[in-house]
């Protein structure tokens, strides 16, 4: 089973929380970690943009993260939301495998 971290912004604390919510239910993810007060500076739309925003890192399985994606995008507030699965190589394969039994089969 090859699992992923997969790494998130949101706008806000309450995207953030309804998001990883929706996607422990829907069990594509087993565990979702959310971090506040992110500043973010990037281009969009031929302009600089300063933002505070709310990073979401989840843990699933990586058969899922295209499922996991059109999931986000559907409820996420960004035209283009960042969602930036990477695999883990390696670590306790206790924790490796609670992901796989706590996400359901694609």
């Amino acid at each position: 089973m090859a699992a992923s971290f997969v790494y998130m912004t949101c706008s806000t604390m309450v995207e953030a929380e309804n998001i990883a919510t929706i996607l422990v239910e829907r069990r594509l993810v087993a565990c979702a970690n959310i971090m506040e007060g992110m500043k973010s500076i990037y281009w969009w739309e031929g302009a600089v943009h300063r933002a505070e925003e709310a990073v979401l890192v989840v843990k699933t399985r990586s058969d899922l993260v295209p499922e996991l994606t059109e999931a986000v995008k559907a409820m996420h507030e960004y035209a283009v939301p960042c969602i930036v699965a990477m695999p883990i190589h390696d670590g306790n394969p206790d924790f490796l495998q609670w992901i796989q039994a706590e996400t359901r089969a694609s």
